[in-house]
């Protein structure tokens, strides 16, 4: 998984946090991934302020439409 976070979105605590998020949620699903592929996310600015259960949701609805998730995962 690679995490990308521009300096527009803030300074280097505010973008450190955006990446922990979303290597967290990735660690909290990870099961529900195919192996085998490549993962990069673009933080953008709504991701400043999400709920962890936004950017959890969104991550795993953009796997899924990515075709990337596992077949029970989707269920």
């Amino acid at each position: 998984v690679g995490i990308t976070v521009s300096k527009k979105l803030g300074h280097a605590v505010v973008r450190n946090r955006i990446r922990r998020r979303f290597r967290e949620v990735y660690r909290l699903n990870e099961e529900k991934f195919l192996p085998g592929y490549d993962i990069v996310v673009v933080a953008r600015s709504r991701a400043v302020d999400a709920p962890f259960a936004a950017l959890e949701k969104g991550y795993l609805d953009l796997a899924k439409r990515a075709g990337i998730l596992r077949a029970e995962a989707e269920a």
